[in-house]
């Protein structure tokens, strides 16, 4: 422990970005776990509601269990069902723009994560080599001391292992949250196939009618 202290009394410079990293780690975890959370949503149930009611062709009944799912889901629901209602020829292109707007949103923050988990390890090399060159610097005027070097050497290292707890950390959680991000993508492409189906059913229903007038 008194090692530990002499470390942040010496090495603080060093170890306060290491620190402020930490602080961010915890805060982006602590909202977009909130955030995902608060949008979770069962899929495997909402798709055979929605289904059903597209299949009897009621937008307005579809509307209604968008609305009531909420969440992301809900969201990227209601907005094909506007796009199924006043665009169909278009409706691929303007639920992908749709969709990719909601990503983003899911994203948010995530680059501070990728960003800490990449940087986080050097900081703590930085002060390591740093706080090495200040030892050698002082045991060359005080003559060859192997337990000052022990010494010295192990409080260095300490600025490496927080950089690479911190480092882990936003690892981790980054990782898991592409996970989650990549499955609200696929849920969104779910919705979209769902949709498309039943414009690819409009548009061939529609062609033999088209035909017979152009006899």
């Amino acid at each position: 422990m008194e090692l530990l202290w002499n470390s942040i009394a010496m090495d603080w410079p060093v170890l306060l970005p290491i620190l402020v990293c930490s602080i961010l780690v915890v805060a982006v975890v602590m909202n977009r776990y909130s955030y995902y959370n608060k949008n979770k949503r069962d899929i495997n149930l909402f798709i055979p509601r929605l289904q059903s009611e597209l299949i009897k062709n009621n937008t307005q009944g579809a509307e209604n269990i968008a609305i009531q799912c909420g969440g992301v889901i809900g969201d990227i629901t209601e907005e094909a069902i506007r796009i199924f209602k006043e665009q169909k020829s278009g409706f691929s292109r303007s639920f992908d723009i749709a969709a990719s707007l909601t990503t983003r949103k899911l994203e948010n923050h995530l680059t501070i994560l990728g960003t800490i988990g990449g940087v986080a390890p050097f900081l703590g090399l930085f002060g390591t080599v740093v706080r090495i060159l200040f030892t050698f610097q002082d045991l060359a005027g005080q003559g060859n001391q192997s337990a000052a070097v022990a010494s010295g050497i192990a409080s260095a290292l300490i600025a490496t292992a927080f950089g690479l707890g911190v480092a882990i950390v936003a690892v981790i959680f980054y990782n898991s949250f592409q996970s989650i991000v990549k499955r609200y993508e696929d849920d969104f492409q779910l919705i979209k196939l769902l949709f498309l189906s039943f414009v690819d059913s409009n548009d061939e229903s529609t062609t033999p009618s088209n035909a017979n007038i152009s006899l």
